[in-house]
């Protein structure tokens, strides 16, 4: 599956659906799911702008999202206009795409992984299962998880 590593806190405000818009300065063909890599790096003066002082996971994989469309800017004045959709600072460093994202899903438990430039293959081991009544117990425990979060 593809990965893409974004800097905290933006990785963060990506799977807490905050930040829908992610900017790049090269374009891509990829449409479709990848994973979020949160890499060891923590942008301290973005931390402090958008006045986020909570413990932010690193270096490791977060969440998902859907990547469904690139916008391409052609001004620094559209960029400005999209800036409550990407969060990033005034100085854009000349980022002219747009990633458009939609589906975001948090990881109740981060998987630690090296993050690597641009989108990067993520190979999970294969687990073999042999006994059902353990799948059973998992897959119960994830059903009701999921029934108190959304209650």
């Amino acid at each position: 599956m593809k990965c893409l590593s974004v800097s905290q806190p933006f990785a963060d405000l990506i799977i807490s659906g905050k930040k829908i818009i992610e900017l790049r300065k090269w374009n891509t063909n990829f449409r479709g799911e990848f994973l979020i890599h949160a890499p060891i790096k923590i942008r301290i003066e973005d931390c402090k702008r958008l006045k986020i002082n909570k413990k932010l996971v690193t270096g490791a994989i977060i969440g998902k999202a859907e990547l469904y469309e690139v916008k391409k800017y052609n001004s620094v004045k559209e960029i400005k206009a999209d800036q409550k959709f990407h969060l990033a600072s005034k100085n854009f460093h000349g980022k002219t795409f747009g990633f458009m994202l939609k589906d975001v899903k948090s990881f109740r438990i981060p998987i630690s992984c090296k993050g690597k430039l641009g989108f990067f293959e993520i190979d999970f081991p294969k687990i073999e299962i042999k006994d059902r009544e353990l799948v059973t117990d998992i897959i119960d425990e994830e059903y009701r998880y999921q029934w108190i979060g959304h209650h």
